[in-house]
Formats: C-alpha cells, structure tokens, sequence
C-alpha cells in the first residue's frame, strides 16, 4: 500500500489514514490513485465490516484539494469527475465507512466525509466548501450530499457564502454525528466500528443496500455537476482568485521562514 494511504487492520475492522500531513493531506492525484487502489481490494473483501477514515496529524483530515494541481484543470478534466467518481465509489462500498475528523475538512475534504456513512468530529474540527471564493463549485458531490444532510436552506448558506462552521455547529445541522475531544477521536470511531461489526453483517449491509435508495449521488448527479464544473474551470476568475491564494500562501510561507531565521 502507498505511503500515502496507511491501513492498520483490527479484526473485520479496517483504519484508512490520508498520510500527507506535510500538505495537510491535501488530495491530489496520487492520494486519489491510492484511495482507489484501497477500494479496489476493500470491495472484494467480504470479512470486512468497518471501515474508519482518517487524516495523518492534528491540522487536517484533508483541507482540501491541491490548489496548484487545481488551477491547472480544464474542462475535459472537470468532465472525467476525478474526486466525485472516487467519493461515489467510498460511498457505494458494501460496509459502513466512518469520517474521523480532526482539524479542516474543506472543499473535497468536507464531500469525502460526507461521502462517508457517518462523521465523528473531533472539538477542533471545521467543514466547509468554500470553492466560490476560488471561482469554482463543490462538484464532488456538495450540491447534492450537503443539502441531504443538512437541508436545502442550510445547504444553499454554507455553498453560497462558502463560510466554515465548526464542529459544533456542524452538529447541530446534522452533518456530523458526534462531537467528541481530540484525543478521544480514534478510540471512539473504533468504538462504533466495533458495535457495528458485532451486529449481523449481513444484516447491516442490506440495510446500507435499503438506504442507498435514499441516498444522492450517482451518475447524473455526477454528470450535472461536473458539467457547470467544466465551464468555471475555464474561468478568468478562476484563474485570478487561484493566483491570489497560491501567491498569498507564498507570501505567508516567506514571513514564516524570516521569523524563524531571525530567531
């Protein structure tokens, strides 16, 4: 397995950790690729009861898409759906699957937790999908998982403003389950994969069968999303608000590096 992706198996209980934490596990290409290896074993594996999703460190269970890589992304690149056909995937896998979050989930982080089963927050965490303030839209899946969880009034406000909510605000809108602390987290994750696991496999995944019914998503979904996608990554403003925030993370990273030389 990649280093990008750690997996510690426990029992029918596996733990997935986004190893990036360097770029605050940030998804680009190569931590997509391995996310899809993983899934492309985990679906075959039918002793496999649980899985928990996790970010590597204390900042992030991934803050997001790599902008840089972003910036770079046309149309045809909008069209292939790169993120929301891996989150469709996470979300079509026969067992239950947990979001561990600790720190940011924005952007393509906050839609892969919700693409997730179930959310236990950690009291640092945030959700968000700011992506208008960068000229594009939530298109893996945030215009149609979002307003399930949360509402469509809530829904359109948080899309809208692409403002972040903390955990516990994100509790009381329904996009996370739980709220624990910090370093309770994994343990309490495990403790819910572990209940799930002791129930009847079968059971459980006829269950996930009956509510993926209920559940948004799918290929029009997809499709119509990535379409509007495909226009705004051709964007001047696009480009212009990408520029500000890589020049602007820059700039933070040159001050960062002269105050630690003059100490």
């Amino acid at each position: 397995m990649s280093d990008l992706l750690q997996v510690q198996r426990t029992g029918s209980i596996e733990t997935w950790t986004l190893n990036r934490p360097q770029k605050r596990n940030a998804l680009d290409q190569a931590m997509v690729d391995a996310l899809h290896a993983r899934l492309q074993v985990a679906e075959q594996d039918q002793s496999l009861d649980c899985v928990v999703l996790t970010g590597a460190g204390d900042k992030a269970f991934v803050a997001g898409a790599d902008i840089a890589q972003l910036r770079e992304r046309k149309a045809a690149d909008a069209l292939v759906a790169i993120n929301a056909s891996l989150f469709d995937r996470l979300a079509r896998l026969h067992c239950p699957t947990i979001a561990a979050v600790k720190g940011f989930a924005l952007g393509g982080g906050c839609e892969l937790a919700m693409a997730c089963d179930l959310r236990i927050a950690a009291d640092n965490a945030r959700f968000g999908q700011p992506e208008v303030k960068l000229g594009i839209m939530a298109a893996a899946g945030g215009t149609y998982r979002l307003p399930a969880l949360v509402g469509l009034g809530m829904a359109r406000e948080l899309l809208f403003t692409g403002r972040i909510v903390d955990a516990h605000e994100a509790l009381r809108i329904g996009l996370v389950n739980r709220v624990v602390r910090s370093d309770e987290l994994i343990g309490v994750a495990l403790e819910i994969a572990q209940e799930i696991s002791e129930a009847s496999s079968i059971a459980v995944r006829r269950t996930k069968e009956s509510l993926s019914r209920l559940r948004p998503g799918g290929p029009e979904a997809i499709a119509a999303e990535s379409a509007i996608q495909a226009d705004l990554f051709e964007s001047q403003d696009k480009y212009d608000r990408m520029d500000a925030f890589l020049q602007a993370r820059r700039q933070r990273a040159a001050r960062r590096a002269a105050s630690q030389e003059k100490s």
